[in-house]
């Protein structure tokens, strides 16, 4: 059966609550909790989630010729070549051993995007911020304030301990995936699969406006030498850093290419914009190629871009165009404590962060 015509856009797809302001205001407080006491104990402020970075990519996003109009899009209108910076990353929001196995994160952002912008977005870049799972740990801003307050709880929490848990953590996931169960949760608490990032799936987890439509998004390793590392677990037991060094390593001589995919919604009842724990099947939704990532053998820790990238730069599904605009709850949420977050680190770090292009503030 071939799938249902996409969704069209219509601001009324969204349903907002009143109580939104109050939750995001309880998830500030919650943030500042995480960032104070990681920046106190180590003297540095970092992000308040996927605050330790593995790896600072430079490549290319090249939009396909001849795409239908329904994929020709935005961003994905017009074919022609951008530059591209990648962050990999893990999830927590305090620097921990490589040991501690937490869910991946692809960050991206695209340079020289003309058009519209959403409102406080500066310059002329698109960013999008995926991790390596096809669902979101909570239904709704509300419900992941329960959890990040667990979290907070947990920052300055002796590193060992960590450790020790998440080795737990991951025997009971693995042993939960061998029957058919996937849980969000365990792999959030450090019960993920310690794997090499550079081989991940990578998804919005979350759906945006795309255009005329509603989508999600996709990244997917399709080089051979990336393709080969899916599912490659990383022995980080006495290197601290090794998911880091593993990179490093590989980038030095990997031609690195990703498709990047976009997954048009086209049932509400079954791909859901406010519940971002359901997931849209591909069967039913399928994902299509739009542009392709490129990135050349490189030094992926190399210090000057690695300043530029990860100190002076932040990362905002709320950065782009309106023909992208973020949907959902949970979206709606991370307008103002991806912003909260990026203020906090200047503020302590006395640096300023600002979008390729855009003025220094």
């Amino acid at each position: 059966m071939s799938p249902a015509d996409p969704i069209r856009y219509r601001p009324d797809l969204e349903d907002v609550t009143p109580d939104e302001d109050r939750t995001i205001a309880q998830l500030n407080e919650t943030f500042d909790t995480i960032l104070q006491t990681v920046a106190t104990g180590s003297g540095h402020a970092v992000r308040s989630v996927h605050a330790k970075a593995h790896g600072i990519l430079e490549g290319t996003l090249t939009v396909e010729a001849g795409l239908p109009p329904e994929l020709a899009q935005g961003l994905f209108a017009t074919p022609g070549e951008h530059r591209v910076y990648m962050r990999l990353s893990t999830n927590a929001g305090d620097i921990l051993p490589d040991a501690v196995s937490l869910p991946r994160g692809l960050a991206v952002k695209v340079l020289d995007v003309p058009g519209p912008r959403l409102p406080g977005a500066e310059g002329a870049t698109q960013d999008f911020v995926m991790v390596n799972g096809t669902v979101f740990q909570a239904p709704n801003a509300e419900k992941f304030l329960g959890s990040l307050k667990l979290l907070a709880k947990t920052t300055d929490r002796i590193e060992g301990v960590k450790v020790a848990a998440s080795k737990v953590l991951r025997g009971v996931n693995k042993a939960l995936t061998a029957v058919g169960v996937e849980s969000a949760t365990l792999a959030a608490l450090g019960g993920a699969p310690n794997v090499n990032p550079l081989g991940e799936t990578y998804y919005s987890v979350t759906p945006f406006r795309y255009g005329d439509y509603v989508a999600k998004f996709s990244i997917a390793p399709v080089s051979t030498a990336l393709a080969s590392l899916t599912g490659e677990e990383i022995d980080a037991s006495d290197r601290p850093d090794a998911i880091r060094e593993t990179v490093q390593a590989e980038m030095r001589s990997i031609d690195a290419e990703w498709e990047f995919r976009v997954q048009l919604c086209r049932d509400l009842e079954r791909q859901p914009v406010e519940d971002p724990t359901v997931e849209w099947k591909e069967e039913e939704a399928p994902f299509v190629k739009v542009a392709t990532i490129r990135a050349r053998p490189q030094d992926s820790w190399a210090p000057d871009r690695v300043d530029a990238v990860d100190e002076h730069m932040r990362f905002s599904v709320w950065t782009g165009l309106d023909a992208h605009r973020p949907l959902g709850n949970i979206n709606r949420a991370r307008n103002a404590t991806y912003r909260h977050s990026a203020e906090f680190r200047q503020r302590v770090n006395g640096c300023p962060i600002h979008e390729p292009g855009a003025a220094s503030r």
